[in-house]
């Protein structure tokens, strides 16, 4: 029996496109070693390109046969060829990088690395197909390098320190180990427009890099498309700065890897395309149940430059002059809190989307929605509170055994009907000056 690497040039064979189109690889085109090749030797597969590596190993069902090959995903006619039958055993999910094959002094006079547009195959020695195999086996289990678990937390400077990439962005790829590490916090991250979400499936969408203008397909956000190619895991992190808490690893959607978006720019500024990732857990990561509600909390800046009030923004309270009146009743609110003895709290990476909740002493738990009022937007804001509050203490019903919901207002609405509807479906409305209102509602 024979080891051999077949190789994929992307310019001339659309391989993605065959398997998009949900084609079965059956056969592949050889040019050397013709007579030699037969059923039961084994091959991996190889794609060239700036991301070139293995993709795919499998084994010959038979001998080569003459023949004319399906032109539809050939960029150019290549005539007649010698087919070998096969079959794919196992399509990679993280390709193995052509790096870790160069790094491996066992694959030094590998054809496909010393001579790298010759045809195919290329024969493997025991040695280099023993190589080969190996980088397979860390792409396809746990890197051993890698010794977080789930739910553990480490100092931001340390991780990085061991596991390389840059300290200050959202998106570090890392340089010296095959890891993309992701970065997401909520509290602050809504400053800059990044509305990250945990979905009820336990997928999770991530916002991409880029505080202003249009996000692009670039820098970090190209190597969290591109982590098959690369071969890099996608590592996610709750919380950007300090000790932040391991959250697993994750890919992307094969079908819908992301979408676009409209997000405000930083400081709730003109509204811009986003790209959101679509992640999926694949090694034991946390899911929402597990994962305590909220995080200590942390205050929003009230000093943000007012933006104009954009008709499509996604909440009327988040741009323009209500940013500003938003965020300082949110951290009175708070400041009272604390004073009062209770825990503040911000959302946390698999919380709804709440602006402030907070904790007594025996665990009871109150969630609040805190809206800034106009004379010309009052009905609209109150609507959109009492349906927000009433959707989060839904959300978190399922991890808290009680739950209250407070919706908290910048100043008394002029209609009575306001505090008596929301006092009918279970929600305390209260605004400066009744904050004993909001407080009680803990033990309603």
């Amino acid at each position: 029996m024979s080891t051999w690497l077949l190789s994929c040039n992307p310019k001339k064979f659309d391989l993605d496109g065959h398997r998009r189109d949900g084609h079965v690889l059956t056969s592949w085109t050889v040019v050397r070693y013709v007579s030699e090749v037969e059923a039961g030797d084994k091959f991996v597969l190889w794609v060239g390109g700036p991301n070139a590596g293995v993709v795919a190993y499998g084994h010959f069902t038979g001998v080569a046969e003459y023949g004319q090959p399906d032109l539809r995903y050939w960029t150019e006619d290549p005539g007649p060829r010698h087919f070998v039958p096969l079959v794919v055993d196992k399509w990679l999910d993280l390709r193995v990088p052509k790096q870790r094959l160069v790094d491996d002094p066992r694959m030094s006079d590998a054809t496909i690395l010393r001579q790298p547009f010759a045809g195919s195959p290329h024969r493997l020695t025991d040695e280099q197909w023993q190589a080969v195999r190996e980088a397979i086996q860390v792409s396809v289990t746990a890197d051993p390098d890698w010794d977080l678990e789930p739910g553990d937390e480490i100092r931001r400077v340390d991780l990085h320190a061991k596991f390389g990439g840059s300290t200050q962005n959202g998106i570090s790829p890392c340089g010296t180990t095959d890891n993309v590490l992701i970065f997401t916090a909520p509290s602050s991250g809504h400053q800059h427009g990044y509305y990250d979400t945990w979905n009820e499936d336990g997928t999770f969408h991530y916002t991409g890099e880029g505080q202003t203008g249009d996000q692009k397909m670039i820098r970090g956000n190209r190597a969290i498309l591109d982590h098959r190619e690369t071969g890099k895991r996608l590592r996610l992190f709750d919380g950007a700065r300090g000790t932040v808490r391991y959250l697993g690893e994750w890919t992307l959607d094969a079908e819908e890897p992301y979408t676009e978006d409209e997000a405000p720019a930083t400081g709730g500024g003109d509204l811009r395309k986003v790209i959101r990732f679509h992640m999926v857990p694949i090694k034991a990561t946390i899911t929402a149940p597990e994962v305590e509600i909220g995080q200590a909390y942390v205050a929003p800046d009230e000093t943000v430059a007012p933006a104009p009030v954009t008709p499509s923004a996604p909440d009327p309270d988040l741009v323009g002059r209500n940013l500003s009146m938003h965020r300082r009743l949110q951290n009175l609110l708070a400041v009272e809190a604390q004073r009062r003895g209770y825990i503040a709290l911000s959302p946390d990476v698999s919380d709804p989307d709440f602006d402030l909740a907070w904790r007594d002493g025996e665990g009871r738990l109150s969630v609040c929605e805190v809206k800034s009022l106009t004379p010309a937007n009052e009905a609209r804001q109150l609507r959109a509170g009492l349906g927000q509050v009433l959707d989060y203490q839904d959300q978190l019903r399922e991890r808290a055994p009680e739950v209250s919901a407070v919706l908290w207002v910048e100043r008394e609405p002029s209609e009575r009907r306001w505090v008596d509807l929301c006092q009918r479906v279970g929600v305390t409305l209260a605004w400066p000056g009744e904050e004993e209102a909001a407080f009680r509602s803990d033990r309603n």
